[in-house]
């Protein structure tokens, strides 16, 4: 029964509502390092990336001293908003994780399956840097929840998560921290 460990990207150099892909700031290059160094006792784990520079950037201090290689994982990326301009990102995932799954779109709901399929059908242990409304849409996924927002993941936590296979159980929440969406 593979460990899964996600971990949500350090803090970026700008908002949701601002750039599409920022990396970190200077913060967030630190959370990274943090996040690595917990990580190290965790060896050896696959390392999953969403594509984004924030959840690379993230990873890149583990894998550069584990030697270890990260693979890009589309299906831990960044929560989906396909035609939205910038200014109207925020207002749009602000109402989001207000809600609950089952009345999210179709797209949403099959980003979240898609993800949840993506772990069960990891066979070693992993660990996978990813982003807020992703950990939380595995979090809900493990406890059952249809709330889109169950908790609240500081940037550089890590959330522990197991799989046999058929069924995502959660481990441990991450820390947890205030987070707005602009």
């Amino acid at each position: 029964m593979p460990n899964i460990y996600m971990i949500r990207h350090g803090r970026a150099a700008a908002s949701y509502s601002d750039d599409l892909d920022p990396g970190l700031d200077s913060l967030g290059r630190q959370q990274a390092i943090d996040a690595g160094l917990e990580l190290q006792s965790f060896l050896p784990l696959q390392l999953l990336s969403s594509p984004l520079k924030r959840a690379l950037e993230t990873a890149s201090p583990l894998a550069r001293t584990s030697g270890i290689t990260v693979n890009i994982e589309t299906r831990v990326s960044e929560v989906p908003s396909p035609g939205l301009s910038l200014s109207e990102r925020g207002p749009w995932l602000r109402g989001v994780m207000q809600g609950k799954w089952h009345d999210q779109s179709d797209a949403l709901q099959q980003w979240q399956r898609d993800m949840v399929t993506c772990l069960l059908a990891l066979t070693e242990d992993t660990a996978i840097f990813s982003h807020y409304v992703a950990i939380n849409a595995m979090v809900a996924a493990a406890e059952q929840s249809e709330l889109v927002m169950v908790f609240r993941p500081d940037n550089g936590s890590i959330t522990e998560f197991n799989s046999d296979g058929t069924t995502l159980g959660l481990v441990a929440r991450g820390r947890e921290a205030v987070t707005t969406v602009n």
